[in-house]
């Protein structure tokens, strides 16, 4: 069975020697999505000056005459057209410069406001901390979100909405009407990631892979996690040892937006999945047998420890029978490895295994250990609930694993020392 130090059942393991799994951790990508603008030209209007044919009598009369007239015009001192033409012609130039230049700048039409959207794509956009509505029309732009940004910008004034876009990382969906996307925008980033919490991780390492996935301070996520600060609200915690969470943060998937959390929002969420999983259970046989919800769940933390998921019911019999025994063979001690390997951080040897000064030794201390040394999945807490009833009733007291030559990790149940022996001689 993998655990969350990455480390793998050993080839030979004690009776009741513990494993590890490696954690795996969920990401989601995001691919951002850019509407390509068109290119859009205008060209200038283009004038011709056209003339009609001329008799040949006309034509004679007019060489006759050209020579006298210029001369004569010039005496008299008569104006030229061509000032008048040049004027008309820079008349026109400015026109359509004010035309080109100007009225684009004030509707925000041209090439730089305006593009074709494709609606239905979704793409991620980061509204940097202290961005105005402009720079933020800009990113929306860039990305594909929106087609005019004249338009945008002028939502943004009808809603009066500028001074409430909060910045952080958000998930749009291309062509959305623009009122929706600016009230995104106002209530917050709505970008998700992802927490991966395999079954079997302690509390110290949800609080490393919280680190690493929300920047949340390791150390302040640990100081948070006491069972003193939750339990007002959540009964179950009542009973919880030494004021810990552990056990109690249910292992699974979560997501969280993008930009601030809190470690007292990821605990509660990960305690209200625990509430919701809790639900589920038939708790009547752990209760018959005398076991609170938290005793029940410190039993499931050993089991997910030390069993595989076909193995799991029939583990949870071996260690019901070892705590309602208190004469021979075992006089209530669970003996398990996985208890003392979560109190020393390795795998225990067996000078650690017996030491009395601590109190997660299970071989020098009857019953449970002070907390669960794990956050147990939903299917070790339902072994726990529902145990292989056989096994409890055929009195079997011992197990050994063992990985056989194909990788795969197998069992041996028995019911006394020297059958128990006898099945670690023959597999060893």
């Amino acid at each position: 069975m993998a655990t969350p130090d990455g480390r793998t059942p050993k080839t030979r393991g004690s009776h009741f020697g513990s494993g590890d799994a490696t954690a795996r951790q969920a990401t989601t990508n995001q691919a951002e999505v850019q509407a390509p603008v068109p290119a859009t030209g205008a060209s200038a209007p283009r004038s011709a000056l056209g003339g009609g044919r001329v008799s040949s009598r006309t034509a004679a009369a007019t060489r006759r005459a050209g020579a006298h007239h210029v001369q004569r015009e010039s005496r008299s001192g008569g104006r030229s057209l061509t000032p008048f033409l040049v004027l008309g012609l820079v008349a026109v130039a400015a026109v359509l410069a004010i035309v080109l230049v100007v009225v684009p700048a004030i509707t925000g039409g041209g090439n730089d406001g305006t593009q074709e959207v494709v609606p239905g794509t979704t793409v991620s956009v980061t509204v940097p901390e202290g961005s105005g509505a402009a720079a933020v029309a800009d990113a929306l732009f860039e990305a594909g979100v929106i087609a005019d940004k004249s338009e945008f910008l002028a939502q943004v004034r009808r809603m009066n909405a500028e001074q409430s876009i909060k910045s952080g990382s958000y998930s749009f969906r291309t062509g959305d009407d623009t009122a929706n996307i600016i009230q995104t925008l106002t209530t917050g980033p709505n970008a998700e990631i992802s927490l991966t919490i395999p079954e079997g991780y302690t509390v110290a390492s949800i609080a490393a892979a919280v680190e690493e996935t929300l920047s949340i301070p390791a150390d302040d996520f640990l100081a948070q996690a006491k069972a003193s600060n939750y339990v007002a609200d959540y009964a179950f915690l009542e009973g919880a040892g030494n004021d810990s969470l552990e056990g109690f943060l249910f292992p699974k998937t979560y997501s969280f937006p993008t930009g601030e959390v809190t470690a007292d929002q990821v605990i509660r969420a990960m305690l209200a999945q625990f509430q919701t999983e809790l639900s589920t259970l038939d708790l009547s046989y752990p209760e018959s047998d005398g076991l609170s919800v938290a005793e029940m769940v410190n039993l499931a933390s050993i089991v997910e420890k030390e069993s595989t998921p076909s193995t799991r019911g029939t583990v949870a019999a071996v260690f019901y029978n070892r705590l309602d025994n208190m004469g021979d063979p075992n006089y209530g001690f669970l003996q398990s490895d996985a208890t003392t390997a979560y109190s020393v951080g390795h795998d225990p040897s067996a000078e650690e295994v017996h030491d009395e000064n601590d109190p997660y030794s299970t071989y020098a201390h009857v019953g449970l250990p002070p907390t669960p040394i794990c956050n147990p999945g939903l299917e070790s807490l339902q072994a726990v609930c529902s145990p292989d009833m056989d096994a409890i009733n055929n009195g079997i007291f011992y197990f050994y694993f063992w990985t056989n030559d194909a990788g795969e990790t197998e069992y041996a149940f028995s019911r006394t020392y020297d059958e128990h022996m006898q099945a670690i001689a023959n597999n060893s």
